[in-house]
Formats: structure tokens, sequence, C-alpha cells
């Protein structure tokens, strides 16, 4: 198969914005039984993603990080950076507060077989597919690959 990332993708994904509402976001999710959105800026620029793991947070809670007391003084044993951020994931009300902004993309003329390779080692679901400009213009999912390769 050497079709480009392009023939195979999704068009025009729906997307939100970091100021979306989280039970917004939900319902796009749900209504069009997708696992992820695209959230862009005001000029279509990607700025990360929103899926349904991200959304578990608000579910799941946190995990207090496990310490140790000596003299009256709590010893943290894990980042307390990234308990700060799942404090804020579990607590967040818009898709901004809980989306992840460290995406994996891809480009319109890369070949399938780049993508599905991405999509094997990196711990993704979806690549959103970005122009030269950054801004969103499909995405690509395991299900297209799977789709494209049946029909050859």
């Amino acid at each position: 198969m050497n079709k480009t990332v392009a023939e195979v993708m999704t068009p025009n994904p729906i997307t939100v914005t970091p100021q979306t509402p989280l039970k917004e976001a939900i319902s796009i999710l749900v209504e069009n039984k997708i696992s992820g959105l695209p959230v862009i800026n005001e000029t279509g620029n990607l700025l990360g993603i929103i899926s349904e793991t991200d959304l578990m947070w608000q579910e799941t809670g946190v995990e207090p990080p496990p310490y140790i007391m000596i003299l009256d003084s709590i010893i943290y044993l894990q980042n307390l950076n990234r308990y700060e951020k799942e404090i804020h994931k579990a607590l967040g009300q818009t898709v901004g507060e809980v989306m992840n902004d460290k995406i994996i993309t891809i480009e319109p003329t890369e070949s399938v077989k780049k993508a599905a390779q991405l999509l094997h080692d990196k711990p993704v679901r979806r690549l959103p597919v970005v122009n030269d400009d950054g801004k969103i213009i499909g995405i690509i999912t395991q299900g297209d690959i799977l789709r494209a390769m049946a029909m050859d």
C-alpha cells in the first residue's frame, strides 16, 4: 500500500477550543462515537488533543503521592509537579485544563506506512494531520488505516 496520509485520513475532524466546557466535549465524543478531539485556537492551529483517557481523571480522582514523615517534615516520594498536573486534570472544567498538549502530528504527504508505524510505536490512538501552517486538516486512526488496507 503506497497511499499517502491525505488519501486515507478523515478530513475536517470535529474540533474544540481550550475554552470548551468539559461537559460539551464529552457530549461531542459520545454523540459522534469518537474517542478524541483535536483542540485548536481561534486561527485553527492545533494546540492539543482531548481524549477519553484525559476525561477519566474526572471520575477517578487523584491519589495523593506517597510520602514519609521525618521529624515533622513531609518528604514526598514522587514528583510534586506531576501530582499538581493530576489535580488540575481531576478538577478541570474546560478542555484547556485537561487536554494533552504533547501531541504527535503527521503531514498529509507522509506515507500511510509511516502513520501506521507512529501509531504502533507511540502510545497514541490518533494522529492529527497538519499542514505547513500548523492547521489541522484531518485525523488518521488505526481504523482509517485498516479500512485502506481492506480496500487494496
